[in-house]
């Protein structure tokens, strides 16, 4: 295989094999990033002349060439090339000649992959932002459809205190709105430039990084050329949280929603083109998508634990271990978006039971409400507590109430909506 940093000694099939692992085939996601930053590198080495105007120009029009060839899916990397950054500069010395060979001048694979991989995240964390706000305004607007349509509230697994519909979808909206505040964090971790950083102790060339900044559009430098590389892995980590706070959020929602979807509830139903059923039990609904979303988003919470101890024990500086976080990170990310884009298309087609509360079992649901209108009305608070207990104990107990009367803020019946949007709308503000 043809390597950049070959010396004139080749390694072994099987070392280059167990070295290079899967790293080939991940590689192609950032191509098109890796184009993007070797333009505004070579843009700043004209400027500080190490390029001629004529050399840029050059350059420039190749790289737009293969970026053109990476966006329709004609770009390959070849069976002896080693990643993708050897095979953009290989293509370019194919076709321009030794002018080719400058474009690597001032900068090191390492801050070269690091631009790419900050590049890339960026994008990612910005599909995220987008496709979770697309589901929180499904689960925004559901909950004002069926804010008035009651649902049993549940403690321990023990039927508890009336709840409604708009309770429980408003209260994974606002989750989601926790949530982007974490991808903003994330955002804002990748949103550095360690371009000019070299191997990691900086370039005695005269390099503009600020230049490259502002060109590849980044919101800051990663400044001291040592912590550009302790950034990687951080970058990497950063996102994984974020993720694992959306995929917790989404992992609660779909095992509310298997169990929900259990006749032994019967609150919420989909189509049956959206479940499994049964090779043996005809009467079988399987709450497949949600199962296998459920399992999904423990695998993506993994994903920050897996990060962290891959890039513990190591002291400053690259170590090729870091290769290995594509491998962790970038399959969660696919996994990520599979889920969201699934949980909001199961949404559009969820249909509730507005009779629930009419089933006897829920016949306790209001004895806290009985407790509250008994104190209103002038009894001490814990002899109601204690006169309607011994009335649950004797089967006595009957709620004669009219409606419920929850109005203090994100209760039943002060959702607060068009506050949580206005909180997530300041969270996805990146």
């Amino acid at each position: 295989m043809s390597t950049l940093w070959s010396k004139g000694t080749q390694a072994t099939d099987l070392v280059e094999d167990f070295t290079v692992g899967n790293d080939r085939i991940l590689d192609l996601r950032l191509a098109k990033y890796d184009v993007t930053g070797s333009k505004a590198h070579i843009r700043m080495l004209e400027s500080i002349g190490l390029l001629t105007k004529d050399e840029l120009d050059v350059l420039t029009e190749a790289l737009d060439t293969i970026l053109g060839e990476i966006n329709a899916g004609d770009f390959i990397l070849e069976d002896d090339v080693e990643d993708i950054h050897s095979q953009v500069e290989l293509l370019l010395t194919r076709r321009l000649g030794d002018i080719g060979k400058k474009i690597h001048s001032g900068r090191s694979r390492n801050d070269q992959v690091l631009v790419d991989i900050k590049l890339f995240l960026k994008d990612e964390t910005v599909k995220l932002r987008n496709e979770v706000l697309a589901l929180f305004y499904t689960l925004q607007n559901l909950s004002e459809k069926h804010k008035d349509i009651l649902l049993p509230g549940y403690t321990h697994g023990q039927v508890a205190m009336p709840s409604s519909f708009g309770l429980w979808f408003g209260a994974y909206a606002e989750a989601l709105a926790d949530d982007m505040y974490m991808l903003k964090g994330a955002y804002c971790v990748t949103d550095q430039n360690p371009l000019g950083s070299a191997a990691g102790y900086g370039s005695s060339f005269p390099l503009d990084r600020q230049m490259t900044t502002d060109l590849l559009n980044f919101g800051s430098l990663d400044y001291n050329v040592v912590a550009a590389q302790l950034s990687r892995g951080k970058a990497e980590r950063a996102v994984a949280s974020a993720m694992g706070a959306i995929a917790l959020t989404l992992n609660k929602f779909a095992a509310d929603c298997c169990m929900y979807m259990s006749p032994n509830y019967g609150f919420i139903r989909f189509p049956d083109e959206l479940t499994t059923g049964s090779s043996i039990m005809p009467h079988k609904k399987n709450p497949d998508v949600w199962e296998i979303m459920r399992g999904n988003c423990n695998r993506i919470m993994a994903a920050e634990n897996e990060i962290s101890m891959l890039c513990s024990n190591m002291p400053h500086g690259y170590h090729r271990e870091f290769q290995l976080l594509k491998d962790i990170l970038f399959p969660m990310l696919e996994l990520m978006h599979k889920c969201l884009m699934m949980a909001d298309y199961m949404l559009q087609h969820i249909m509730v039971n507005d009779n629930i509360l009419d089933n006897p079992i829920y016949e306790y649901l209001f004895t806290v409400e009985e407790v509250n209108r008994r104190t209103l009305a002038g009894m001490p608070f814990r002899d109601a507590y204690k006169s309607v207990g011994i009335e649950v104990n004797e089967g006595r107990f009957r709620y004669d109430g009219k409606g419920l009367n929850h109005t203090s803020i994100g209760s039943l019946g002060n959702l607060c909506n068009e506050k949580i949007r206005e909180k997530m709308e300041k969270a996805a503000a990146f």
